[in-house]
This record gives structure tokens, sequence and C-alpha cells, in this order.
């Protein structure tokens, strides 16, 4: 608090004067008011001082102006002055409150800042929704200068068809004010200064300041991520009827295409009873190369559709409690003459009770077929032998065989779809379908599937469910 008299002359100040300005109380008592005032103010300053003893009245000096003190050092400071007239038995005299800004001027330095290295526009307004403050993104954002936005309203950015209701939203805010999504599920819009209106996200965030409260709009250009949402919502839609098309070109095909190959197969199997009558040498050994050829073709087909089912989520999953021994018996019959034709050993271990998992019979007796036919297509001699184990939840059933083995490099590809992996004597005649279809089922049953091999010494496939 500094009081001074019409002349300019200094006659009180507080302690906090003394602190501020560091000066002894004496020797500013009876001094020029200018001596706390920089030398390139003071010419000014005296014709500033006359003005205001004219026209007493409390108010800010310099409003809308950066005022500056002097101390006794020599360092300025930017302050902040309140003058206030008092009536006196010797006369007017005015009392100067001064307060230091420099605390507050780099905080707002560093709050510009912060708002310069936003991605985002920033646009800050006050209760009655006027701008005070934008960062440069808004600028380029926008299309206007910063002059042309100060003290405007922010509906000036929002278009026409909005702005009614925008002004109620606004108030509404203010009345809760917090960290929020603004027009969350909407679709909002910005107008730039040439009248072209763009798609924005605007995030809201309340600001207290000595000013009062006012609220930080963060503004995000969603342009390009619209676009990409219709294309991509274009494309589901192109993919879908694909989708729709595919599907009823299988069901269709379906039974077009294995009712003729099932017919091949009875019929060709009636000639090789030699039921019609008998075959020559030749004869024979066409015939099982057309059977041989149909059945390959149907597993093919059923493969195929197997696949787009899974890949549609059409397949019907009916889990239930069942007993490993009963399927992986069956398993073990329905292959075990192939073992046999190859020479093979083909053993089952299973422990002494019932191991019981909850699984689709259905789906876990495809599943094992597969791996147990694999094993027993690319082993050439020794033996196949199916393991089951429980342990922490989960029963493991393990396909050991000692067939060729894996090659690393072909290791990778394994249950890709349409990827054969030869062996090492020949040429793969699979689809590329089966351990890829098999790892697609045991995950809709809750399972996996891993393997070990090493190449000339054997393969081992664990298919993991769980306990039932």
């Amino acid at each position: 608090m500094v009081i001074v008299d019409q002349t300019g002359t200094i006659l009180l100040v507080n302690s906090q004067t003394e602190k501020l300005f560091g000066y002894p109380r004496a020797e500013l008592l009876g001094q020029a008011v200018e001596v706390l005032v920089p030398p390139r103010f003071r010419s000014k300053h005296p014709g500033h001082r006359n003005q205001y003893f004219a026209e007493p009245r409390p108010r800010g000096m310099g409003a809308g102006l950066e005022l500056y003190g002097l101390r006794k050092n020599g360092d300025e400071f930017p302050v902040e002055i309140s003058l206030s007239p008092l009536e006196t038995p010797e006369g007017l005299i005015v009392s100067g409150s001064i307060r230091d800004l420099t605390e507050r001027r780099r905080a707002e330095a560093k709050f510009r800042g912060l708002l310069e290295s936003a991605p985002d526009a920033i646009v800050i307004v006050n209760q009655t929704g006027r701008i005070v403050l934008i960062n440069s993104q808004t600028e380029r954002l926008f299309g206007y200068a910063r002059g042309e936005l100060l003290g405007q309203p922010i509906e000036i950015l929002v278009p026409q068809r909005f702005r009614p209701q925008h002004a109620g939203d606004r108030d509404g805010y203010f009345d809760e004010p917090r960290v929020r999504e603004m027009g969350a599920g909407l679709d909002l819009f910005g107008i730039r200064r040439n009248g072209d209106e763009f798609p924005v996200e605007i995030s809201l965030s309340p600001l207290e300041t000595e000013d009062g409260l006012l609220v930080s709009s963060s503004i995000r250009d969603v342009t390009d991520r619209k676009r990409a949402e219709r294309t991509l919502q274009e494309k589901n839609v192109e993919l879908e009827r694909a989708s729709q098309a595919k599907d009823r070109f299988l069901a269709s095909m379906s039974h077009e295409l294995r009712t003729p190959l099932n017919a091949i197969i009875g019929f060709t199997g009636t000639l090789l009873m030699r039921l019609p009558g008998p075959l020559t040498a030749d004869q024979e050994h066409q015939l099982q190369t057309v059977r041989s050829s149909a059945r390959h073709l149907l597993s093919l087909i059923n493969d195929l559709l197997d696949l787009a089912k899974i890949e549609s989520g059409k397949v019907e999953i009916d889990t239930e409690s069942i007993a490993c021994q009963l399927v992986l018996n069956d398993v073990v019959t329905t292959l075990r003459p192939l073992a046999e034709v190859k020479g093979l050993m083909f053993e089952l271990s299973m422990p002494a009770q019932d191991v019981m998992v909850r699984t689709d019979r259905r789906a876990f007796s495809q599943i094992m077929l597969n791996l147990a036919n694999n094993a027993i297509k690319f082993t050439e001699a020794g033996l196949v032998r199916l393991e089951v184990s429980a342990n922490s939840g989960f029963v493991e059933v393990r396909v050991i065989d000692s067939g060729v083995g894996i090659k690393a490099e072909d290791q990778q590809k394994l249950f890709k779809a349409f990827s054969p992996v030869a062996a090492a004597t020949r040429r793969s005649d699979g689809t590329g379908l089966g351990l890829h279809l098999s790892q697609k089922l045991a995950e809709l049953l809750g399972g996996s599937i891993s393997f070990s091999s090493e190449f000339g010494r054997g393969s081992t496939f664990t298919l993991s469910l769980p306990q039932g």
C-alpha cells in the first residue's frame, strides 16, 4: 500500500511495500511516487496522476496495459495496481494497492507454452461464453486470426443450426462443471471462417481462476477418421455381402458336389467287390485309383465346408462331460487298419480310471482322427501311440509317432490354412487344412493344440481341453 497526495509525494507505506521494493520506509516517505516507476514510464506518469485526481474513483490503473514497478536495486517487475481516492482534512489523497505479478506471469507463460504445444485446438471461454484465450492450432483449424476470436461468443465457431441449443448446453455445463467429452454419442461439427463445416471431437475441462470459472475446450478435427470409418463401414457391408454369397454357394454346391462323389465311391466299391463280375488286375488297380481320388476330393470338400462354417461362426458346439476312453477307442478302431497295412504298432495308453473331458464329442473325435491319421500317414516304421493325462484342470491327449518329423523351416506354417507340409520321402497329398481346422475347433472348445518335433526322429502333437 502506497498513499500519495496530489503532488505525487509519498505520504505513507506499509511493511509489504518495503519488502516488495527493497526500500526502508524512511527512504520512501516524502519522495515522489515516480521513484517506484521505471525511468521509461516516468515522463508520462505525472500526467496520468493528474488525470486521476481530476476524476477520482476506485479503479484499476492502466487497464489492459502492462505495468511495471522498479526496485531499489534496479530490477523491474510486473505489477497490478488498484487506486482508491481518500478524502482527508488536508485534502484528497490516493491509496495505491500494488501487487507483484511475477509469479502469475511466469505461470501464465508456462500455461501459454502448454497451450501452444498442444496438438489440438484449445479454446478457453468465460461464464458468458466469450472467448478469452486460444492457441495457434485454433487459428489454423478455424481460419481466424487470434484478434478476430478473442472477446467473441464461442458460438462463432458453431454452425448456425446448432447455435440456439448451444447456449443452453453451455449454461448447463457451468452449472455442473467436470472433465468430460462434449456431446458423447453425437455428431459434432465446427465451422470455419470461410463457412466450411467439419466434424469435431470436443473435450471440456473446468478451470478455477482468480477471474472466476473458465472452461477449456480441446477441439480435434476428425474429418480423416470419419472418412476412414465410412470407408471401413462400406467395406464391411461389401464383405458381409460377399460372405453371404459364399455361404449360399457352399450350401448349394455341397449337396451338388457330394452326391455324385458318394455315388462314384459307392459304385467303385461295388465293382471292387466283384459283385457285377470278375476284374483283371489292371481294372482293379484303376478302380482303386478312382476310389482313392474320389475320397480325397470328398475330404477336400468337407474340409472347405467345415472351414467356411468355422470362419462364419456357424459351427454349433454342444459341450458335455465325456469319457476320453469312449472317443479314443473309436479313433483307434477306425484307424487301426491303416496302421496295420503299413506294419505300424498303434497303441492307446490310458489311466485305469475314466478321464472325463468337457467337450463336444463330434469336434473332439474329428480333431483326434486328424492328428492320429497324420501320424500314421507320415510314419513309415515304428509306432503311433495315444497317451492321456490330466493336470491342473486340463486333460492332455498326446499323439506320439516315430515318423520323419518336421523340418524347422516348415514348423512355422504348420497350422496355416492351405499349407501342406511334405514328408521327407514324398510330397504331401493333403489339403493343408487338417491341422488348421483342428486348431480352430480346439479353440472353440476352450483348448489348444501344441507340438514338438525333431526332424528324422518323430513328432508329438498335444491336444489340451478343459477337464470335465
